[in-house]
């Protein structure tokens, strides 16, 4: 189950693929050892190793059933369809929405809206720019403010563990002090509490609020202890809870979120169901980076785009394949150079599939095809992908072994002759495509695309009007070609005579060339691609 926070406040930034930020101050050590007492599992074993942030090693993934793992956006979802079509978990997985908060508190107050209309606004828009990345939806949404009843019951129940105070001030806070050493499982130096005002309700400075009295013009709820709202960190374990109780498979977030976030929700989740093991498995993703610098793409620092923005230059297929180029737990550097780079490798596959597809129609001629070696090839890379998966989820090695068939087949096809020469292999061609195709639709990756972006009509209109000009071109060509006359020196007259049309197509090739524009002659047809974006070939009549 991949878990991961919802829409938050302003436009989705590019980083909302990865989670949502908490800052950090300074330091003090951990009350305990990092991964000490981590209790593996019982259950189904996916077969799947996975880096867990409770232990600091790579441990089996053992989910309590194979027919409903408990599992953030564009990097887990990649992790989330590999789980569901490579290693055949069913993944359940929950998003909490989070409407009502200090900054939509805000924002609306300055806006002179309610909280709830900006936040509806915003989770529209979040599941927008979701959808247009290719993300797939939860299983389930559920909203804070639906869901207040269930969080006051929840506080209660900490409260009752002795684990939680309630203050004069209506406020709510969890005793840190009543977790001992089982604070700080996910980090090995927990950040001290900075920014307390000088004035405060609480016991200890690292105590954190579960619920939060009302203050003036704020929108509130009915509380045992006082009108006032949730705290950020108790809305997602309830939420959690309500769902699955008292364990939780895979809990997923950016590495930001790792501390204080998800510490707390441990501390919150074990001391309301006194488990000593909640959550079995942390995944935590790396940041976005702008490329040559060590800060990470944020809006407060201005050096975001949005995610609309983003897909007016380049298509989600284009954005998936960058983030699979590197491991979802390393941080990854953003710039044109690199989305270009992914752009030209997803073109380069798509551009093979066109060509394998040309020679198993006869539409494309070349030397002798050795299928014994591509068939090991391709038996090699299957093998090579599946490997590198099953090892926390290792996209990019996956992604050069597929890579390299596509080069071995490549190699064979470029291997050109005038005529058919030797047997034809069509057999072997449509299995490395017919896999190249599945790895990509696996990962949410369509070949099929032309890769163009959102919306552009233009680009459109272009590719029908080249469809057409290159059918018209082709009947020329065939028709320059044809020699119906009876005897030899007639052929040769014909042949002489249409000479000027065959030049004549031949200049057209070569002008469409400056235009980005290539067309290639096949033996019964003529496809064409765009240079400088290497669309798929596109076949007249097709």
């Amino acid at each position: 189950m991949l878990r991961t926070r919802g829409a938050g406040v302003g436009p989705q930034l590019l980083r909302a693929a990865w989670g949502r930020a908490a800052g950090q101050g300074p330091a003090r050590e951990a009350s305990g050892a990092r991964g000490q007492g981590w209790l593996q599992p019982a259950g189904h074993d996916t077969g799947v190793k996975v880096y867990n942030s409770l232990t600091r090693r790579k441990d089996p993934l053992i989910v309590s059933s194979a027919d409903a793992a408990s599992c953030s956006y564009v990097r887990f979802d990649i992790i989330r369809r590999i789980l569901t079509r490579v290693f055949g978990c069913n993944i359940v997985m929950v998003m909490g929405i989070t409407d009502v908060d200090d900054k939509i508190i805000r924002r609306a107050a300055e806006m002179n809206v309610s909280p709830a209309s900006l936040a509806s606004l915003y989770e529209e828009d979040f599941k927008q720019d979701m959808a247009a990345l290719k993300v797939l939806p939860p299983t389930v949404y559920l909203r804070v403010t639906e869901n207040i009843p269930q969080i006051i019951s929840f506080i209660e129940g900490i409260i009752a563990n002795g684990h939680a105070y309630p203050t004069a001030q209506g406020n709510v806070y969890f005793d840190l002090q009543s977790r001992g050493d089982r604070y700080g499982k996910l980090v090995g130096v927990v950040p001290s509490p900075v920014g307390e005002p000088a004035a405060t309700d609480k016991r200890h400075a690292g105590d954190f609020a579960l619920w939060k009295a009302a203050r003036p013009q704020e929108v509130f709820w009915a509380s045992p202890w006082g009108n006032g709202r949730p705290g950020w960190h108790i809305e997602c374990s309830t939420l959690s809870s309500l769902l699955f109780g008292s364990q939780l498979d895979i809990h997923s977030g950016g590495v930001d979120l790792a501390f204080p976030h998800h510490e707390n929700e441990i501390a919150q989740c074990e001391a309301f169901h006194r488990c000593p093991q909640w959550g079995n498995y942390f995944l935590h993703s790396g940041h976005l980076h702008v490329k040559g610098r060590e800060e990470k793409m944020s809006k407060s620092l201005r050096n975001y785009i949005t995610i609309k923005d983003f897909l007016k230059t380049f298509s989600p297929d284009v954005f998936r394949l960058f983030c699979m180029r590197s491991s979802y737990r390393s941080a990854i550097d953003y710039s044109d150079g690199t989305m270009l780079e992914a752009k030209h490798l997803l073109l380069g596959a798509a551009a093979f599939v066109g060509d394998a597809r040309a020679y198993m129609k006869g539409q494309l001629v070349c030397g002798p095809v050795r299928d014994d070696v591509l068939w090991e090839r391709l038996r090699h890379t299957k093998e090579a992908v599946k490997a590198a998966l099953a090892d926390d989820f290792d996209t990019p090695a996956a992604v050069d072994a597929v890579m390299e068939l596509v080069h071995h087949g490549n190699r064979q096809l470029k291997a050109h002759a005038q005529e058919p020469s030797g047997p034809r292999s069509p057999a072997v061609f449509g299995s490395i495509v017919s896999y190249v195709e599945q790895f990509f639709e696996t990962v949410g990756i369509s070949l099929a695309d032309r890769q163009s972006v959102a919306g552009d009509s233009s680009r459109a209109t272009l590719h029908s009007v080249v469809d057409e000009l290159v059918r018209f071109r082709l009947r020329v060509r065939q028709f320059a070609l044809a020699t119906g006359a009876a005897t030899r020196e007639a052929r040769q007259q014909q042949l002489l005579d249409r000479q000027p049309l065959l030049e004549a197509c031949d200049t057209l090739r070569r002008d469409l060339v400056a235009h980005g524009i290539s067309i290639k002659d096949r033996s019964s047809t003529s496809t064409w691609e765009l240079l400088d974006q290497r669309t798929e070939d596109r076949r007249p009549g097709s």
